[in-house]
């Protein structure tokens, strides 16, 4: 029998030893980095954006904020008009176009007619004057060559909620509008955003219709700023909630004309994003077109507006 020498025996077991520890080694690199992988999964979860983060922007990278009123839920602010005023101003998110400007306005300052546009109260329609501004400013946003509706808005309004004119979606198309109830003030900036894959980003495709669920039921609600009361719900909708008996609420006033309208109770809850309302009370009118989520649902929240994104984020306090 032949037999290596000791010495020989000595290596060979050194170096199988060292393969052995290499090969434990390597794998246990192989589950740590599997780990690490999971983690780093795990934790972009949880890093996820979410969108409501935008509501804190730094003083640098703003271009207007300003306190406002609240009356009957709407917003109220100070804008300046062709270098005058100031004067006041509500904000409407349910408003199509730049601006409206009350008739007495228009008198005061000789605002020139430019042409005419229809608008539409989701019900009614109408055709209106227009007429031209040279410079809309809110801050430090300023808008030049503004078409605006006009019309006498103050007559169908009480003292308190009388206004000058109307601050209207497309006056702030081009940045984030952050709209904080709680503590009153409007900001407006194009340095924050709400990215789509941000958490709490609520899509639209026609402005600002986003997802709203109702109990079980999946819709859509119509974010109007300028509407003083909390939900309208269409009657055909309603029937589809099998919610309680209806109570007449008298006749309701639109932009162009009025409708009859009944008050009732959703248990819901009503959801729109991380906003929750149980036992909501409502509006049902029939005929309505949509979901209209007005200024009282949003009272305590922030509201962010992206329109470059076509986002919104409600953001409960």
């Amino acid at each position: 029998m032949h037999m290596r020498p000791a010495a020989a025996m000595h290596r060979s077991i050194s170096l199988r030893a060292r393969a052995r520890a290499t090969a434990i080694a390597a794998a246990a690199t192989g589950v740590l980095a599997v780990a690490l992988g999971i983690a780093g999964c795990a934790h972009g979860r949880i890093a996820q954006p979410d969108a409501c983060r935008s509501r804190d922007i730094p003083d640098a990278d703003i271009v207007a904020r300003v306190p406002f009123e609240l009356v009957d839920g709407r917003i109220y602010v100070q804008a300046r008009v062709n270098g005058q005023g100031p004067f006041r101003f509500a904000v409407d998110t349910g408003a199509s176009g730049m601006a409206r400007a009350d008739a007495k306005l228009v008198s005061a300052l000789k605002l020139p007619v430019q042409g005419s546009a229809t608008n539409s109260d989701g019900i009614n329609t109408a055709t209106t004057d227009t007429v031209r501004i040279d410079t809309l400013q809110l801050g430090g946003l300023a808008r030049n060559g503004v078409e605006a509706i006009t019309r006498d808005y103050r007559s169908h309004s009480t003292p308190q909620a009388a206004f000058d004119g109307i601050l209207a979606r497309e006056f702030f198309a081009d940045g984030l509008l952050v709209v904080d109830y709680p503590t009153r003030i409007l900001t407006f900036t194009r340095k924050e955003s709400v990215s789509p894959g941000d958490r709490n980003a609520l899509a639209y495709q026609r402005a600002f219709r986003v997802p709203v669920s109702i109990g079980t039921l999946q819709t859509e609600g119509n974010i109007d700023t300028g509407a003083d009361i909390a939900f309208v719900v269409p009657k055909a909708l309603y029937d589809r909630l099998h919610g309680g008996p209806l109570q007449a609420a008298g006749r309701g006033d639109m932009a162009n004309g009025k409708v009859d309208s009944w008050r009732a109770t959703v248990p819901g809850p009503i959801r729109i994003g991380d906003a929750a309302f149980a036992n909501a009370e409502v509006r049902v009118v029939d005929g309505y077109p949509e979901l209209l989520v007005g200024a009282y649902a949003l009272r305590q929240s922030t509201l962010l507006i992206d329109q470059r994104s076509m986002r919104i984020a409600v953001c409960p306090h």
